[in-house]
């Protein structure tokens, strides 16, 4: 890597989101002959402690308490946001304004104002930007796409689209950040319906523009964690609401005519991440499920689904790892989300997906909430 150009990364947040963002950005290099050699230079957290300690654990050369200093710093060049939404908007602008490139998880922001914001401000600004639906990089996802542009699909008429997990199904699972609107700005909805809803406009090439649906909260108070309670480590009998859905389940067309089914929820008991999507075309079908991820479904021609090992090196992502058979794991998605954002800074391309692709899925969430207030009322994705 002494041959390349190094760039300076500074990540904010180091929960869940910061520890997979962390081995991306320390193994891309490795595995990947890139014109960029990235540098882990800083990590931005609220308390000293505990990002010291993170940063000493997830190979950080620096720390700062406060994302505004992080922005700030010249050995800053990439700004990688690992936060909660309520600070998506705030932390992105502020970067993308100081010539920063910007990395941001998902969903874009917590509301589409916010979310447009952030593409003005990324239509303004010097630098690349791209919003992390790390589900894209997954050699089978990608392959589905191929299909799809290859035309081994024909006409896309059916795209039917689930994420079910099963993390909260205990009443007494505490009250996270998760499930409080003002900090997650959805639940199922956007924490993973998100995903869903850009895997099936990546995939098709189609966008949603209207839906129909309905969200349900089934446990509507739940224990306050020790900390929020301020009451140590002893715990506490508080409750507090839950402001957020549960599930979320809704019908919607797309742009080129197909209809399509979406369920979010976090109340699947079983299902730990099954990410699935099923796409029929007039010529042939797809099938995709995460629980599985090397692998893709096809049927071709209307006979029977057939597996293909997505591990061959012609496929996706996949000549950079391991030989055929050697499955790759959820980690391997976040390596090809910043190999591709590094090689798009390194062109001068423009990154996707992009600000403005996460404020159209940030849209079709919003036509799903409106919808469900208005009892299941189809509802226009622009309205």
């Amino acid at each position: 890597m002494s041959d390349r150009t190094t760039i300076g990364v500074g990540m904010v947040g180091y929960a869940f989101m910061g520890r997979v963002h962390s081995q991306a950005w320390r193994s891309v290099g490795a595995f990947f002959d890139l014109p960029l050699a990235p540098r882990m230079a800083v990590l931005a957290g609220r308390s000293k402690e505990r990002t010291e300690a993170a940063a000493a654990q997830l190979g950080w050369d620096a720390v700062e308490t406060d994302w505004r200093e992080l922005v700030r710093r010249d050995d800053v060049q990439i700004v990688d946001i690992c936060t909660p939404g309520d600070s998506h908007a705030e932390i992105a602008v502020a970067a993308l304004e100081a010539g920063k490139h910007v990395l941001c998880e998902k969903p874009l922001a917590n509301t589409v104002a916010e979310a447009e914001a952030m593409v003005r401000a990324a239509a303004a600004a010097p630098g690349k930007s791209m919003v992390a639906f790390n589900y894209r990089r997954v050699p089978a996802v990608a392959l589905a796409r191929r299909y799809v542009e290859e035309g081994r699909l024909g006409e896309i008429r059916h795209v039917r689209a689930q994420y079910l997990q099963d993390w909260i199904v205990d009443p007494e699972f505490p009250l996270v950040w998760r499930l409080q609107k003002d900090k997650a700005g959805a639940g199922a909805l956007g924490d993973i319906g998100s995903h869903i809803v850009d895997a099936a406009q990546f995939i098709t090439g189609q966008n949603v523009v209207g839906v129909s649906a309905l969200t349900e909260t089934f446990i509507k108070e739940r224990p306050l964690a020790a900390e929020s309670a301020g009451l140590g480590a002893t715990g506490t009998s508080a409750t507090g609401q839950v402001t957020v859905d549960d599930a979320a389940l809704f019908i919607g067309r797309l742009s080129g005519g197909a209809v399509a089914s979406f369920e979010a929820t976090r109340f699947a008991t079983g299902r730990k991440n099954a990410m699935r999507i099923e796409i029929n075309g007039s010529r042939g079908s797809l099938a995709f499920d995460f629980e599985a991820m090397n692998e893709l479904w096809f049927s071709a021609g209307g006979g029977g689904f057939e597996r293909v090992l997505v591990t061959e090196p012609d496929h996706p992502y996949v000549g950079a790892w391991w030989p055929p058979g050697h499955g790759l794991g959820y980690e391997h998605t976040f390596t090809h989300e910043v190999k591709d954002f590094l090689e798009a800074i390194a062109t001068g391309a423009d990154p996707t997906p992009s600000f403005a692709d996460g404020l159209r899925v940030q849209r079709v969430l919003a036509a799903v909430e409106r919808s469900a207030a208005e009892g299941s009322r189809y509802t226009n994705v622009e309205d």
